[in-house]
């Protein structure tokens, strides 16, 4: 029978680290030809919108969909496993947790394979719920000793730091200003609902990797297109999704200044069908869309735990 995982038992079994390893197993079945991956459809109404991903890992035996809604009153998500042999449903998910540390896991992926390995210094856009997983990934990905989080509404960034410090071990701080969260970072992250790009181009280093996690949409840009131009690569999950959704890589896309076999994916490099990073001082970028294989693979673990561990109540369904 279909096992059913709440919130509650989804924040008992799954780590960062178990998440890593999960995204990055789909990427590399995707990139092996072992995955099958649908870009988001939506369904919209004028109080609600319905989001569907869909996908399948015959690799790793599931397929399925992660289906949720987003209303003034907040978002609801639902992840549906099933056994990739017999059709059969072996999981219904409650994917709230799972999808920001899933989210925060890809850009965590992506840095461990584009950034330079000797990354000391992180600089974040965004304290919100997105951001936590943001910041908890490349904590675990990269040696890092100090993470720099700026946000445009102060009043919880004081907390939102003081509770990633404890839960990673590692200090992170409020950054006073965008061009102090730039400066100096090794690795850049943006994971907020911006309209207007976040920073000034001329502010990037050499050799910084950046984390694009926020702009899901025509209407949404964290990165001016300067930005872009001064990226000697540009990663995405992968090349269909970037063109359906990539508001930061639209616009020039549709301009000419940038174009899509120049779009690399991720597990192209985490292959090496593609070298990623050639130099300490060229600038990477990962575009961040989200892939219904990303939460497949990580709700497959999340299944394999609570059975080992008796959690989850069973459904009276197949």
């Amino acid at each position: 029978m279909a096992l059913f995982l709440s919130e509650n038992d989804v924040k008992n079994l799954l780590t960062v680290e178990m998440a890593l390893e999960a995204v990055e197993s789909a990427h590399r079945d995707l990139a092996n030809g072992l995955a099958l991956d649908t870009p988001r459809a939506r369904s919209r109404l004028p109080q609600t919108v319905l989001h569907i991903l869909q996908g399948a890992l015959p690799a790793q035996g599931v397929l399925g969909y992660k289906a949720y809604t987003s209303n003034k009153s907040g978002n609801r998500f639902l992840v549906h496993l099933f056994d990739a042999a017999t059709g059969r449903l072996k999981a219904v998910i409650e994917a709230n947790y799972l999808g920001m540390i899933r989210t925060g896991a890809a850009s965590g992926v992506a840095a461990r394979w584009l950034a330079r390995p000797d990354s000391t210094v992180a600089g974040v856009f965004g304290a919100g719920w997105q951001a936590e997983g943001h910041v908890r990934a490349i904590c675990a990905a990269l040696p890092l000793a100090r993470v720099k989080v700026f946000s445009r509404k102060t009043d919880k960034l004081q907390d939102f730091c003081r509770r990633m410090s404890e839960t990673t071990g590692v200090a992170i701080e409020p950054a006073g200003s965008a061009e102090e969260a730039v400066r100096g970072s090794d690795v850049i992250g943006t994971v907020t609902t911006a309209a207007l790009p976040l920073f000034d181009a001329a502010w990037l280093e050499p050799g910084t990797h950046i984390n694009a996690a926020g702009s899901n949409s025509l209407i949404r840009q964290e990165l001016s297109e300067a930005a872009i131009r001064r990226c000697d690569m540009v990663a995405v999950d992968a090349v269909p999704t970037a063109l359906a959704e990539a508001g930061d890589l639209l616009p020039p896309l549709e301009k000419g200044r940038l174009h899509s076999r120049q779009l690399v994916e991720l597990g192209e490099v985490i292959v090496g069908r593609h070298a990623g990073r050639g130099s300490k001082e060229q600038i990477t970028l990962f575009e961040s869309q989200g892939m219904a294989i990303q939460d497949l693979a990580v709700a497959l673990r999340v299944l394999v735990a609570a059975e080992a561990t008796g959690l989850g109540i069973q459904m009276p369904m197949e």
